[in-house]
């Protein structure tokens, strides 16, 4: 028989909600949650408390109540991606129709710009930036360290017009794989690839520039924000980008693709799906991998990837984990896949190391934070600087 799964404190619980210990003990009063008592005091079932926290976003009211509050603080126009029927589109055509082709020919078609490869000099000095870094150094360590490197060997970074941005971001795809540790190559999944394994067969690298197209552009998320905000204060591209993986370095965003990851492997190597999701639950931030507020019936990012995984060397026994991790969320929460659990999916089946997913995420959402932050150089300056309003004292 199995060890009981590890529970939550009432601590852990109100952490989890955003909300006061005394909250959680009025939900139990209510009959809204259940808790066991021992001696060492109220503890919760994990996916049972998921599921209460997707019921209230569920339930939330979205509009907010104050024009400076709430969800959403306001509406950027953008050309860029849309969300229909459940369905993601760049420019007006269905990303999933897109995934066959080479990742830099998507690119060039969202940017109508030609490409531009990464200097050799700029990639030595990103490449000098990253081997700098001490050892424990993650991903998201990395990418900033040879986006620092590419910006102090671009002079004529500062224009703030489409023209150099288009310019800079073609620097970062085709160079960030080979500052990382990859071989140049015209096909950058390829390229991306040879950053972990110099043996990735034609299945891996048809999954990875598949992940890369998905990976553009979604709506306006906090890290394209952050980009735009910065490309309204006429920030250079390089600058811009990184204002965005300053937001995307989180739990709520990219980072969640690495928890994701970890999740995944701890199936893969044997553990019960109720005992590994418990114990992601108690690292905070929700079920890594599952649920998106912007679909109705599942991710269309992690739908397009999953039927490209079988294929992969180690494709079938994650595709069984990934089985398993869902059937166990949905009966108990009601929550679908996304796509940070096909990129960890991806991964894994690839044989990738754990953090893989999240330099595939970034380098494809660059393509997306280039195009927007080209769209904000012709927008006026300053446009995204909103207005305080003081509550103190």
């Amino acid at each position: 028989m199995s060890a009981p799964l590890p529970r939550l404190s009432a601590a852990q619980v109100a952490a989890r909600l955003g909300v006061k210990p005394e909250t959680v003990y009025a939900y139990v009063s209510r009959g809204l949650l259940l808790r066991e008592r021992d001696a060492r005091g109220s503890t919760f079932d994990a996916l049972e408390v998921e599921a209460f926290a997707a019921g209230r976003r569920r339930a939330a009211v979205r509009t907010p109540t104050h024009p400076t509050t709430g969800m959403p603080l306001g509406v950027v126009q953008t050309d860029v991606a849309d969300i229909e029927d459940d369905e993601l589109l760049y420019r007006g055509r269905r990303t999933r129709d897109l995934i066959p082709q080479p990742f830099a020919e998507v690119v060039a078609w969202l940017w109508k710009a030609e490409r531009i490869d990464a200097p050799d000099p700029a990639i030595g000095s990103a490449r000098a930036m990253v081997e700098a870094l001490p050892l424990p150094a993650g991903s998201m360590d990395r990418l900033r360290a040879a986006l620092t490197g590419f910006a102090a060997d671009d002079p004529l970074r500062y224009d703030a017009s489409a023209d150099t941005a288009h310019r800079i971001g073609w620097t970062l795809l085709t160079g960030l794989p080979v500052a990382l540790g990859g071989r140049p190559h015209p096909d950058l999944a390829r390229s991306l690839t040879s950053t972990w394994t110099a043996t990735a067969d034609d299945a891996t690298i048809t999954a990875v520039n598949a992940a890369l197209v998905l990976a553009i552009d979604h709506d306006l998320a906090v890290s394209t924000f952050a980009a735009r905000v910065a490309a309204s204060a006429r920030a250079d591209g390089y600058a811009a980008v990184s204002a965005a993986l300053g937001a995307a370095d989180s739990p709520l965003h990219i980072s969640a693709a690495t928890r994701t990851a970890r999740l995944l492997t701890r199936v893969n190597r044997g553990q019960e799906p109720e005992r590994a999701l418990a114990g992601a639950l108690q690292e905070g931030n929700g079920i890594p991998g599952f649920g998106h507020p912007l679909y109705t019936g599942g991710d269309d990012r992690a739908a397009a990837l999953f039927p490209l995984l079988a294929g992969l060397p180690d494709g079938d026994r994650t595709m069984d984990s990934v089985r398993r991790l869902s059937e166990v969320v949905a009966a108990r929460t009601g929550l679908l896949p996304n796509v940070d659990l096909a990129l960890a999916a991806l991964v894994s089946g690839a044989r990738l190391p754990d953090d893989a997913a999240s330099t595939i995420f970034v380098l494809g959402r660059i393509a997306g934070w280039i195009a927007h932050i080209a769209a904000e150089y012709a927008e006026p300056a300053m446009r995204l600087r909103p207005r305080g309003e003081y509550v103190g004292p």
